[in-house]
């Protein structure tokens, strides 16, 4: 896993927190596979907030690039900030 610094942590959380961004974006910009984004939400988040997410993105199409629908071609926002 790649050192990260508080910034791209929290940027990390938001993202997989988002419905649209899939788990290929957060490699994509930050390096983590989704194990290992799963292992960063559990260690940086409380338990029950952990629960939550993975109730929510568990089996969600969006959250996986093979899964979304082909009108979906980005997934950044156009609105998004870049990290520096």
């Amino acid at each position: 896993m790649p050192v990260l610094n508080t910034e791209a942590i929290d940027r990390i959380i938001e993202m997989a927190w988002e419905d649209r961004t899939p788990f290929e974006a957060i490699e994509f910009q930050f390096g983590l596979n989704e194990a290992e984004v799963i292992a960063l939400m559990r260690r940086e988040m409380k338990r029950s907030s952990f629960k939550m997410w993975r109730k929510r993105v568990q089996g969600r199409s969006t959250k996986h690039s093979q899964k979304r629908s082909a009108d979906i071609q980005r997934f950044r926002s156009s609105n998004q900030n870049k990290l520096g």
